[in-house]
């Protein structure tokens, strides 16, 4: 689609700045009741999707120009579709979610690209990651593991890396718990290594259409190449990427994250807890992960009206409001590994807050992105939790840059570190650290 399409639903957005909050029904406190990171941070109404919606109607009538105040309202959204789930509450005529991606499509067509995400995805494009790092050493996470390598190997499942957690010195290990983990409990999996690229999902979400596209068919051409036949990632990202953008692409690989697979099999008995892990944790729950989780359905058809007035889809169309998300796999994971005791933050589920990374706003709006980041860690810290717990490398990096600035003392642990202490055989009491590895705050 294209950003003219919305231009009706601009028209039918009643202005009710409901998608600034978390849906009222779960509101618990005036400070954690907020869901847009971009209107709370800037508060200016143009931040919010209601505001998106009056520039989408201005832009598609050329009404207004393409300012710097223009740029900086398209790319401050985080996509993080928090204010998708609010509006869809009372509604489902609406797409703000999907409106915003095309207004930040729009403007980068338009040529008028943010200087930062330009330079980062020629670099991505250039060298197959953000980061600018080799090519070649896109797999050195591996080394030491006995894991096939793709294609020269065989292997029934693919474990796609991603980005952060291939080059991310302090997050790799959380690849090779991965690996391990999985090994160990009879999954046949193998790696790309130097042939993996970036997922290319964060770029969409930043606007830039046409790059993304190429990334995802560079990997589909690998993916085939080696025989893949299913995809399983640590990374929500690449979760998010390969189950709701490829498709759309002509991709029929399926992909499984990390810890509904895990659960699945501590479902069936094949995780053997040895240790107990004595740690409060909170969950956090990744937006790509979670809300932008769901299950990817295709549909074509159109909208018309009754009377003239209500409308309606031909055939329906499929509701998407976050709820199918994977909320419950990492929970009931969490709650199963001995002495974990899993406490709530008040955003959770479709309506938890953003770490704030998404969207390019990381790499473009720094500042920025560590409030959002900041703000998440102050939810957590609420709870009186040792650790907040995820599975986003993205995530995870955004909210130890948080913790290491502000000196907060709660750790941020992925998921996986907690399930290999649990697997391993008992030892020494050893302090939790930030993806597994270190010393705890």
């Amino acid at each position: 689609m294209a950003l003219i399409d919305y231009a009706a639903e601009a028209d039918r957005c009643s202005a009710c700045s409901g998608c600034k909050w978390v849906p009222y029904d779960q509101v618990k406190s005036w400070r954690f009741a907020k869901n847009c990171p971009s209107v709370s941070y800037f508060n200016f109404n143009s931040h919010s999707a209601r505001g998106r919606y009056a520039l989408t109607r201005g832009l598609v009538r050329d009404e207004i120009e393409i300012t710097e105040g223009v740029e900086e309202v398209a790319f401050s959204c985080l996509t993080c579709g928090a204010c998708d789930v609010s509006c869809k509450v009372c509604r489902y005529n609406l797409e703000p979610g999907e409106m915003v991606r095309e207004l930040k499509t729009y403007v980068v067509e338009q040529g008028h690209e943010n200087a930062v995400l330009r330079a980062t995805v020629d670099t991505v494009e250039q060298t197959g990651n953000p980061f600018g790092k080799p090519r070649a050493a896109r797999g050195d996470w591996a080394a030491g593991l006995d894991v096939p390598r793709l294609p020269a190997e065989r292997a029934k499942v693919l474990f796609f890396a991603g980005c952060m957690y291939s080059y991310d010195e302090q997050l790799q290990e959380v690849a090779r718990q991965s690996v391990r983990i999985l090994r160990a409990a009879g999954v046949d999996i193998g790696i790309l290594g130097s042939r993996e690229m970036c997922c290319g999902g964060r770029w969409a979400g930043a606007g830039h259409k046409a790059e993304f596209e190429r990334m995802a068919e560079s990997n589909l051409k690998a993916w085939r190449a080696a025989g893949v036949e299913e995809i399983v990632t640590s990374c929500s990202d690449c979760f998010h990427a390969i189950a709701r953008l490829y498709p759309p692409l002509g991709s029929a690989f399926t992909v499984t994250h990390t810890v509904d697979l895990l659960g699945q099999l501590a479902a069936a008995g094949s995780l053997p807890w040895r240790s107990e892990v004595p740690m409060t944790v909170t969950w956090h729950d990744p937006c790509h992960l979670g809300r932008q989780g769901e299950p990817y359905v295709p549909w074509e058809g159109e909208e018309k009206k009754v009377l003239n007035q209500v409308v309606t889809f031909d055939p329906p169309k499929p509701r998407g409001n976050g709820a199918k998300g994977v909320y419950d796999q990492p929970r009931d994971l969490l709650r199963a590994i001995p002495g974990v005791e899993l406490v709530e933050m008040e955003r959770i589920r479709e309506s938890s807050w953003c770490c704030g990374a998404g969207g390019g706003c990381r790499e473009a709006m720094p500042e920025y992105s560590a409030w959002t980041a900041g703000e998440r860690i102050e939810e957590a810290v609420a709870t009186g939790a040792d650790a907040l717990v995820t599975a986003c490398g993205w995530c995870e990096r955004n909210f130890l840059d948080s913790t290491d600035a502000t000196g907060e003392q709660i750790a941020v642990v992925d998921i996986l570190a907690l399930v290999e202490r649990a697997l391993a055989a008992p030892t020494a009491p050893e302090s939790m650290t930030p993806a597994g590895e270190g010393t705890a705050r």
